[in-house]
Order: C-alpha cells, then structure tokens, then sequence
C-alpha cells in the first residue's frame, strides 16, 4: 500500500509517499480499503510536533472506504461494509487497521467522499453547538472562520436549533458561503473590527458563546465579545497558541466561562460515537444538511492541501483521494 508518513517534524515538505506493506487486522481491528481522505487542521499540527506522535508516523485521521478484512473479537462490522472514522491515525494511506470501535456505518444515501468530508469536522459542529453549548432560541452565537469545514457546518447546525448566527469572514466570497450556510450576519474582519460589530449587533450586550478556532489572533476581542456569563470555545488554533489567561480576567469581564475542548472527549463512548455520528451522516443522507468540498487532490499530493490549507485559501472542506 502508498502512505504519506513524516520522520521528523516539520514543515509540508517533511511529507513522504511511501510504499510500506498491507495492514493486517489484529484483535479488535478491520482493514479499511480507503476511498476518500479528510484532511483536517489536527493533520498540521501533528505534522509540525505540536501535537505529539511516535515516529515515523502516517498522518490523517479521517476517512471512508470499505472494510476487506476484520480480525479476532470484531463483531460490530465486516468484510463488505461501507463505513468512515474520525481521531484514528492513519488515514493518509490507500488501506489502514483501524480500531473497529472507532469505525461508523455509513448510510446507502451518503457516498464515502460526503461521509470523509462531513464525519470529523461535521461531529465536531455538532458537539459544540449540542453539548460544549447547547445552543437554542433566544441564543447568539459568533462563529470565526464561517466559510472554513467546520464553520459552514457550524452555521447550518445552530440556525437548526433556532439560535441567531454572526459569521466572521475575510472575504466577499466567503460572506456568500457563510451567509448560505444560515449565517444571519457575516462580519468582515479585514473591514471592520469584529468586536465593535458584535457590540452594535447585540445592542451593547454582546453574544452567549463565541466558538473560537482561531485562536492567538482572535481570543481577546472573542472574550471582550461575550454576555456576562458567556462562554469562549477555543476549539483550534490557526493563527497560533492562546497564551495563559488569568482567571481574573474571567470575573473582570462579567463571570466568563472558557474551555478549549476536544472532539475526542466528546466521542469517548461507542454509544455516543454512534449517536453524533448517526445524526451527522443523517441529516446529509436526508439533504438537512449542505457540505462544501473546496478542494480535491491525489493522495501524493498531501503537502500542496497543507499549504493551501495552512495560507486560509480554502473554503469548506479539503479531500485526499487514494
């Protein structure tokens, strides 16, 4: 089989196409033939060392394909099956063992590129606006990158639970996807200063939740932006780390509430892999809900999605095809 593994941390170029042997199912995995890969910001940040792996590593942690083979103690799928899997390594490949536990059916309805486009970034919208905050009528919520994959998913999930929507974007072009994917209001930040608008759109009083994966760029004028007793869900970090924050500085701004959460924390169980997974792959089986691929490449061409996705010149979400 081909993978793109690193050796070292580093930059897109420490990505390499390798041609290493067969998976083989041990206890409790099945063999995935892949057919459509997400690429997804954890991917870069394993790939530079911020997030730790053992070395030599194959990256990606996303896809959907079909199973070839299961071996010993797997009783959840079988040879045959049509499934997809989020936060397991190793989707960078033309096959991988994968923990069959980690392994969601996808429906007849949902083709292997939609179920690796939506899986990972669709159940992370979904943990943020039904648990980390569960968003419902009367709420405002601000959501940064609107036109990125989790952003565009995002927009679409809170207006489904009746919440008011302002999106930042950076672009004319990506106010139209935010505003298409349910945004009421899309805030241009290389315009005006999101936080003076958030302020004058929320007659002084400002929004119940921020979800924040920007992070150093935006995490100060994100908790200036919030309702007392608002919460700050700093769930990435594309311009950078946040740095320590006081927990003064909580209380100073009206009783804040601050998490950084992880979509593994929030798919720790089977049942509630099954249950976020169930719904995602649903609502895109039924047409309830819309995804944007913004970019399609071969698997040996894993480094140029990095960059692209890197430099913010993608919208929606970046696939890898074997």
């Amino acid at each position: 089989m081909k993978a793109i593994r690193i050796h070292a941390p580093g930059g897109p170029e420490a990505m390499r196409l390798e041609e290493l042997p067969d998976p083989v199912a041990g206890p409790g995995q099945a063999v995935v033939r892949t057919e459509s890969i997400g690429v997804n910001f954890i991917d870069v940040y394993q790939r530079t060392g911020l997030y730790k792996l053992d070395l030599p590593a194959t990256l990606g942690v996303e896809a959907a394909g079909v199973v070839t083979a299961v071996g010993p103690e797997v009783q959840d799928v079988r040879p045959g099956d049509r499934v997809a899997w989020a936060m397991a390594p190793g989707a960078y490949a033309t096959a991988a063992a994968i923990p069959a536990a980690k392994l969601v059916p996808v429906p007849e309805r949902v083709t292997a590129r939609h179920a690796a486009a939506a899986l990972l970034q669709g159940m992370t919208a979904h943990y943020l606006a039904t648990s980390t905050y569960p968003l419902g009528p009367g709420d405002t919520c601000l959501v940064h990158a609107a036109a990125g994959g989790v952003g565009l998913l995002l927009c679409q999930i809170a207006r489904r639970r009746g919440a008011r929507v302002l999106a930042t974007v950076s672009t004319a072009a990506k106010a139209d996807l935010a505003l298409g994917a349910g945004a009421d209001t899309v805030i241009r930040y290389d315009q005006e200063d999101f936080e003076t608008a958030v302020r004058q759109l929320s007659a002084g009083r400002g929004v119940q939740v921020v979800y924040d994966s920007v992070g150093q760029a935006t995490y100060e004028k994100s908790l200036r932006s919030l309702a007392p007793r608002g919460m700050l869900v700093l769930y990435g970090q594309s311009s950078g780390a946040v740095p320590p924050i006081d927990p003064l500085l909580l209380s100073h701004r009206g009783s804040l509430f601050l998490t950084r959460p992880s979509l593994a924390h929030y798919s720790a169980s089977r049942e509630e892999l099954l249950t976020r997974a169930g719904e995602v792959l649903g609502w895109l089986g039924e047409g309830a809900l819309t995804l944007r691929i913004g970019l399609e490449l071969p698997l040996a061409q894993a480094a140029q999605a990095h960059r692209e996705l890197e430099a913010r010149r993608t919208t929606g979400k970046v696939l890898l095809v074997p």
